[in-house]
């Protein structure tokens, strides 16, 4: 028998990030940032542990609750801003080695800053690295954003430009085709396979000389350095329905054919304040847009109900504005909203709902489509399929009637 090789995921997470405090365990999507990529480690058919190497106990809390091992803290001198992936590996296999006689044969890298991952990429990089005995590792690329041969020197002396790269029969490649000049790959932070013995192990070098790529589906091309990085991506992956690693259930799409959509009114309709006037009389705010997108989802035929636990006239009197079936008091959702279907013949697969609080998630399984409001509860964010950027009477309605009409 062939024995199985160790393999060591090493996912790195210093606690002193200053783009976006705390990034590692800031909740994206749904979930802790550095839970995907624990996730992705967990979920390997060929990967026989993970750790996380940190500097910072609360990190590594967060790191054992998702399932990853911290055998060690690391120390501060490897957790400066400036400090590379080298020392940083080294100081991980040594301790494990000098307190655990522990060894692997392959170490993967998973970066918490590339949180969609390919549900195979793990076990593809690994396979690819066993299948070539000459490489030394195997590094994560997709096509290049922007070509290199279209980029420039500025000669600090004349202030004229030189082109940055020559290529061999082609005297300006800054002026050709794309097409003609040479493929450009940029490596991405998804994915390193590594021989340790061969490489930071045995010198000063992360990856060796001998390289294997392995090419990425560019749409996973994700790395949040920035708030707006965070913003944009954390819409993608809840969003563009891509196949990928998630650390508790999969998420879901918005249905093919939709035939019904379920409000939830407070926190959804409204953005969950109230106002009372001095006679104990209730007031809500809500958003113009909203209404706009219920008229153009009205105007398609698309069928729309409200239902809501408040009992208060605001409720009745909004939805009757907007021109909504309204079943409101409602103590529990999930029985009203599945007798609804039932008496109705509306086949579940085919209904989004969208909440915002704890009392909507007992009608997640019931919809083919969870959504939720931007400021919904965490909990219910977990759980969702669909994370909106928009909160609560502030255009998450308008947002989403926006989205289904656009599908």
């Amino acid at each position: 028998m062939v024995k199985k090789p160790e393999v060591l995921a090493i996912i790195p997470a210093r606690g002193g990030s200053k783009g976006i405090p705390r990034k590692n365990i800031k909740l994206f999507a749904g979930y802790p940032l550095i839970a995907y990529s624990i996730a992705a480690g967990l979920q390997s058919e060929l990967t026989t542990r993970v750790i996380v190497s940190t500097d910072d106990e609360e990190i590594a809390e967060v790191a054992r609750k998702w399932g990853a091992q911290t055998p060690f803290l690391r120390p501060a001198e490897f957790a400066a801003d400036n400090t590379l992936d080298l020392p940083v590996f080294q100081h991980a296999l040594s301790w494990l080695k000098e307190h655990e006689g522990y060894e692997p044969d392959i170490v993967v890298q998973l970066r918490p800053t590339s949180p969609a991952r390919p549900r195979t990429l793990v076990d593809d990089a690994i396979n690819l690295l066993m299948e070539h005995p000459e490489a030394d590792s195997v590094r994560g690329v997709v096509p290049a954003g922007e070509n290199p041969h279209k980029m420039w020197r500025v000669d600090p002396e004349t202030g004229l430009m030189h082109g940055l790269l020559k290529v061999d029969g082609i005297d300006e490649p800054y002026n050709a085709p794309r097409q003609k000049l040479p493929v450009i790959y940029w490596q991405t932070g998804h994915i390193d396979a590594i021989r340790p013995e061969r490489t930071f192990m045995a010198g000063d070098s992360m990856s060796g000389k001998n390289i294997m790529p392995l090419f990425l589906d560019p749409d996973y091309t994700i790395d949040i350095d920035t708030p707006f990085d965070w913003m944009r991506y954390e819409w993608l992956v809840s969003n563009a329905g891509l196949d990928m690693v998630w650390p508790a259930k999969r998420r879901r799409g918005l249905p093919g054919s939709i035939k019904l959509v379920v409000f939830d009114f407070d926190g959804v309709m409204t953005d969950d304040r109230v106002l009372v006037d001095q006679n104990g009389i209730e007031s809500v705010r809500c958003s113009r847009a909203d209404g706009m997108g219920v008229r153009k989802m009205q105007e398609k035929g698309i069928k729309m109900i409200v239902l809501s636990s408040e009992r208060n006239p605001v409720v009745i009197q909004r939805c009757k504005k907007l021109g909504l079936e309204c079943i409101h008091g409602v103590l529990k959702k999930a029985d009203i909203l599945d007798n609804y279907l039932k008496e109705n013949q509306i086949d579940p697969d085919e209904v989004v709902y969208i909440g915002n609080d704890i009392n909507d998630l007992p009608c997640f399984p019931l919809v083919g489509c969870a959504v939720v409001t931007a400021d919904a509860h965490t909990a219910v964010k977990k759980e969702a399929d669909i994370i909106l950027l928009h909160k609560g009477g502030q255009g998450a309605v308008r947002e989403l009637c926006d989205m289904i009409l656009n599908a």
